[in-house]
């Protein structure tokens, strides 16, 4: 029962914060320099008095600030994210074409970090001082303080263009017409290098994240009686100090995962990857206020599911918490 509060509580409070950053999203979009209107024009080969007017109108440009937003948010609270007069598609629709394919990534490379981080910070923190040490931590902070875009296009011209092994761009290849596991096989062929791209730069947080923990929770004064017991070391790492100095880290990934959406957008853009932060790219260059919004709220959504199954699954690793409201 305390559990269902908690869990309604926080539902309750995501709910509340959505509702800000939709109106946040809002006017921070209509603040950006340029006219949805002027671009559509353009596009047409015409941008005369008359074309413009019509164009605001068709898409409640010329209407009041405060009506665009009533409507806006009228729309949001039965999911009617708005159409996109660039597209000539419904913004649900764009979203939820380009979503599976961005939580595909975005979940293989949050799989992938989290994993390979805290493998990495374990070795670290069991051989601290070591020459092993030295050089996981080097190499955490390498991969952290490299820019993303430049890991991505090094790992296409070595991977792909230099040895062959993957597939360069795409989501899968063109023309194939793979079924079955042919296919599966093909996707996850094009998913590696940006998925380990995407993964990299948090496994270097996780790594070092889980290493300090680690070594923090080996002072603890349980794991000294473990060990005056005669407890294998291998039991006292898993049991007693991996356990508990995994806590931080399952936090901060909880925390990040929703960033893993904003890392797409240019993971996505490098590697031609068909996903909703190619799509938000897109349409900030075509001045697409709908599908911008929508975008923006789908991925606020997504941190905030983040951040409660992160307090979920917190409270399942150290049953000594207790869920409060």
């Amino acid at each position: 029962m305390h559990f269902v509060r908690f869990a309604g509580t926080r539902l309750i409070k995501g709910v509340i914060v959505l509702f800000a950053i939709a109106v946040l999203n809002f006017f921070l979009i209509r603040a950006a320099p340029g006219d949805p209107a002027m671009v559509l024009a353009g596009q047409a080969g015409e941008a005369d008095a008359v074309l413009l007017a019509q164009l605001r109108e068709r898409f409640g440009l010329d209407q009041p600030l405060l009506h665009q937003l009533w409507i806006y948010l009228k729309g949001y609270a039965t999911l009617d994210l708005g159409f996109s007069y660039r597209q000539e598609q419904p913004v649900l629709t764009l979203i939820l074409d380009r979503l599976p394919a961005t939580l595909i990534l975005t979940g293989m490379a949050f799989l992938i970090s989290l994993l390979l981080g805290v493998l990495l910070g374990t070795l670290a923190a069991r051989r601290a001082g070591r020459w092993s040490d030295s050089l996981i931590t080097t190499i955490a902070l390498i991969f952290y303080a490299t820019p993303l875009f430049w890991v991505a296009l090094m790992s296409q011209i070595v991977f792909a263009l230099k040895l062959g092994w993957l597939p360069n761009v795409g989501y899968e290849t063109i023309g194939a017409g793979y079924t079955g596991l042919s296919r599966v096989s093909d996707i996850a062929q094009h998913l590696a290098l940006p998925a380990i791209t995407l993964g990299l730069f948090f496994t270097a947080l996780y790594a070092r994240m889980m290493r300090a923990s680690m070594l923090e929770v080996t002072g603890a004064d349980f794991v000294k009686t473990a060990r005056a017991k005669g407890l294998p070391d291998s039991v006292i790492t898993r049991r007693h100090i991996a356990r508990n100095a995994i806590l931080p880290v399952v936090t901060l990934a909880g925390l990040q995962a929703g960033q893993l959406v904003g890392g797409a957008v240019l993971t996505e853009t490098v590697f031609a990857w068909p996903g909703i932060g190619r799509l938000m790219f897109d349409a900030l260059i075509q001045r697409d206020y709908s599908v911008l919004l929508g975008v923006f709220f789908v991925s606020s959504a997504m941190v905030v599911a983040f951040n409660l199954i992160t307090d979920i699954v917190y409270r399942v690793a150290d049953p000594r918490i207790e869920v409060a409201a």
